[in-house]
């Protein structure tokens, strides 16, 4: 599969690569938040479509990208290997922050594809993305579930101006009643301005 006009190898355990993210990476979006030379987390990387492009767009970025999914980083590692990336890119496993807490790591850009769909808009997924892994696209009854968890936690691996990007889908009336308090900056991409947000370290720690 291509992305940004990169191509990945892809496999049934991974879902196909396809983030928004993915637009402002190669756009350069957030390089008021992300120095040229800053160290960026690509949590919940599957294929390790986002890690690769963050490396090849920004060649002096430290980029460590994890998941829970052991296959799905055997696949993110044969794409390292693909583009010549395995020795800038640093993978880790385990259940959202627990690898990163272990290593006690801070960013200054983390970046997040998580699985985000409501469990009504699961029952009427098409055939294709059921064919995806179940838990890499199911985010519970209001799809939020593991979205909860990465912004209760995110500041404390973030630096003192560093910012958390959430990709969320369709889900963004379910995102604003859960998360009313924040003052997300919603980012434009190809499908819109209710996609992605970006939300800065200073506002997650309130």
């Amino acid at each position: 599969a291509w992305l940004m006009g990169v191509p990945f190898d892809c496999t049934p355990q991974s879902i196909i690569p396809r983030s928004f993210i993915a637009e402002l990476i190669v756009h350069e979006s957030f390089e008021p938040w992300l120095p040229a030379d800053g160290q960026v987390l690509d949590l919940c990387t599957g294929n390790g479509s986002l890690a690769v492009l963050m490396a090849l767009c920004y060649p002096d970025l430290q980029v460590t990208a994890s998941d829970l999914s052991l296959p799905a980083l055997a696949l993110a590692a044969r794409n390292l290997d693909r583009h010549h990336l395995s020795d800038r890119i640093e993978l880790l496993h385990g259940d959202l922050w627990e690898p990163i807490a272990k290593q006690d790591l801070q960013f200054d850009l983390i970046i997040c594809n998580p699985p985000y769909v409501n469990e009504q808009s699961m029952q009427g997924l098409p055939p294709e993305y059921r064919a995806e892994p179940r838990e890499a696209l199911a985010g519970g009854a209001d799809g939020m579930d593991l979205i909860r968890q990465i912004i209760a936690s995110a500041s404390e691996y973030l630096h003192e101006r560093g910012a958390l990007v959430l990709e969320i889908g369709n889900e963004y009336d379910h995102f604003q009643k859960a998360f009313g308090h924040l003052s997300p900056i919603w980012m434009e991409v190809s499908a819109g301005d209710r996609q992605i947000c970006l939300i800065e370290a200073e506002d997650l720690r309130h």
